[in-house]
């Protein structure tokens, strides 16, 4: 038997998983069930966990996994916690086919190009390295391209060391986006922006990493994040 507060954050956990393809961070979780504290979801997951509703995963700070619902939650929405939404999360096993054929789940190739830091900035954006295959619903408008992400600063956003990000290319994005940044022309970041006043800063989703932060003309961004593809071994 589940408290109330416990249901909300399980089926909000759920829900954000199920659509996203990643589990929402303790800031999300917080403001979401209106919450004082992140002590008060710390308190709340760990109930769900001894009750065996979701379960942490090894080696992976704050990411989460929903192992079963509440039968009434199941009933209501007549779905089980193995029902898969792909809108937002690549399968490894759909069959590519070409855009031009009529009422297919097209798959579109786009480009690797190297790794993007999400932790302490390395070499911008380089040349092509592979190709990658990606639903058409996933990129419709724009130009997309690929990043492999080095470091764990994003870990709280649900991106982790070694994960494929999906980038739409951009030169501008909305305060709060998580985006591609290229500071000083040098150094490329995946990291989320947030304008303040004259400034731009650069915030990671890592409490052991700083907000850095620049003058305007310091930072150019390069694409906005619109999915990511995680590799399971």
């Amino acid at each position: 038997m589940l408290t109330r507060k416990q249901h909300e954050l399980l089926l909000f956990i759920h829900e954000r998983i199920r659509d996203t393809g990643v589990s929402p961070s303790f800031d999300e979780m917080k403001g979401a069930l209106n919450l004082a504290s992140k002590s008060g979801v710390h308190r709340l997951i760990t109930a769900l966990e001894e009750r065996g509703f979701i379960r942490r995963l090894a080696h992976r700070a704050r990411a989460l996994e929903v192992i079963k619902l509440p039968e009434d939650a199941v009933r209501g929405a007549q779905k089980t916690e193995q029902v898969e939404d792909t809108r937002n999360v690549v399968r490894p096993d759909f069959q590519r086919k070409t855009v031009d054929e009529p009422g297919s789940d097209a798959s579109v190739d786009i480009p690797i190009l190297g790794r993007i830091a999400a932790g302490v900035p390395i070499a911008a954006i380089q040349h092509e390295t592979d190709r990658l295959p990606v639903p058409a619903d996933m990129i419709q408008g724009g130009e997309h391209f690929a990043l492999e992400v080095k470091g764990d600063s994003m870990i709280e956003a649900g991106i982790l060391d070694g994960d494929l990000v999906l980038i739409k290319k951009a030169q501008s994005a909305e305060n709060g986006t998580i985006v591609v940044a290229l500071v000083d022309d040098e150094e490329a970041t995946l990291k989320r922006l947030r304008k303040k006043g004259g400034s731009i800063a650069l915030e990671a989703a890592n409490p052991e990493y700083e907000t850095r932060i620049f003058g305007p003309e310091r930072v150019k961004v390069q694409g906005t994040l619109v999915g990511l593809i995680r590799k399971y071994h």
